[in-house]
């Protein structure tokens, strides 16, 4: 009998031991985010808030120091995106995948993640069914009808009645203008006019004269954040469509931070919907703009880094609750309904759709200072992407 008990202990004493040794082992992310290409400032936008959050916060998570293996897959090519997430899981035998800057990145991965049983941490791509395309996909970003039906519903408040609109014509682009047509139109509003744009190289300017010639109230606007967003209010400042009456409203993205600069006055007056300003008041954000300032003095912090930095909070409290184990199940069970205060406001993780709960905010681009700002004025708290059941 105690022989048994014993090997019985040992048994354990072996099991503790092999535990403790996995612990320690390193903690590799793969992130695949798009570092060339026209959606470069996407990746290192979320490079950076990956790399702030390790700097303050220390590069060990429950033990475990954290590797970063980082892979470029150029922006919108998912075969690419399929290619680096299968070297990270075989080559690199990561712990986490996370990154993905665009919509098809995130598909491309999805199975591969299912398959390895990996993690998936979504830190911008927002189209919302990207939460159900794996079990193991997390998302600290958005989802495009979380920032698209309150400026809707905005507008349909504040005497806007007839809107014309305008979305690029991939997944979130089609997201955005069902969740806009779908909660404008239920509050009493009218679609005067729609288009879809090419995600590559788009001429603006057919698409302006039939929105000037259709005579909305205003344009909704949603394009990829970057060069698309600053052609198209250029655009819509050059053919004097302000000076016509329209409004320019939109999601948050087309008057980021990252490209406030480079739109210039053209932004001024733009009414948005979003969950994270630079100008957002309060002690957490304080605090992450000065970092962020000091770490990255030529750079403005905006969305993607925040979900950046939001994303490697939630793997390192995931792990804390599950001792460093990193795998899959454990890791997704221990992120559900999870919840913290982010620099952008309270945030959390729907049990259920793995999906983020939070804030969103309806602001208007003013001057401040010497800055171009992006001013809340209006809020939804806990909000949940109206996307999903």
């Amino acid at each position: 009998m105690k022989t048994s008990l014993r090997a019985a202990l040992g048994g354990v004493m072996a099991m503790v031991m092999a535990g403790a040794a996995a612990a320690a082992e390193p903690l590799k992310i793969g992130l695949i985010l798009p570092m060339s290409g026209p959606f470069a400032a996407y990746g290192k936008q979320i490079e950076n808030g990956v790399r702030l959050y390790l700097k303050q916060n220390g590069d060990s998570f429950s033990g475990r120091k954290v590797e970063l293996i980082l892979k470029d897959d150029t922006g919108v090519a998912p075969e690419i995106s399929k290619r680096a997430a299968q070297e990270l899981v075989v080559k690199d035998k990561v712990d986490v995948l996370a990154g993905f800057g665009l919509t098809p990145s995130a598909f491309a991965v999805a199975p591969i993640a299912t398959e390895a049983k990996k993690p998936m941490v979504v830190m911008n791509a927002a189209t919302s069914a990207i939460t159900t395309k794996s079990e193991y996909i997390l998302r600290t970003s958005m989802t495009l009808p979380q920032i698209t039906a309150p400026i809707a519903s905005w507008a349909a408040r504040n005497g806007i009645r007839k809107v014309f609109t305008v979305v690029a014509d991939y997944g979130p682009g089609h997201d955005a203008e069902t969740q806009f047509k779908k909660t404008f139109t239920a509050a009493g509003g009218e679609i005067v006019g729609e288009v879809r744009t090419p995600m590559k190289n788009p001429d603006f300017s057919p698409f302006l004269q039939r929105i000037k010639d259709a005579h909305p109230q205003a344009v909704f606007l949603f394009v990829p954040a970057g060069e698309q967003g600053i052609s198209f209010m250029k655009g819509f400042a050059e053919r004097d469509l302000a000076k016509a009456g329209i409004k320019l409203i939109a999601t948050g993205d087309l008057v980021d931070e990252d490209v406030l600069d480079a739109i210039g006055d053209p932004a001024l007056g733009t009414t948005n919907s979003f969950h994270y300003a630079e100008a957002h008041k309060s002690p957490e954000n304080k605090a992450y703009t000065e970092a962020y300032y000091k770490a990255y003095p030529n750079s403005r912090p905006n969305f993607m880094s925040v979900a950046g930095y939001d994303g490697m909070h939630l793997i390192a409290e995931a792990l804390k609750k599950t001792g460093g184990n990193a795998e899959g199940d454990a890791f997704v069970a221990a992120a559900k309904g999870m919840k913290w205060m982010s620099p952008r406001g309270p945030i959390g993780i729907d049990p259920v759709t793995r999906d983020i709960v939070q804030t969103i905010y309806v602001r208007k681009v003013e001057r401040v200072g010497a800055k171009l700002q992006n001013v809340e004025f209006d809020q939804v708290p806990e909000f949940r992407d109206p996307g999903k059941p």
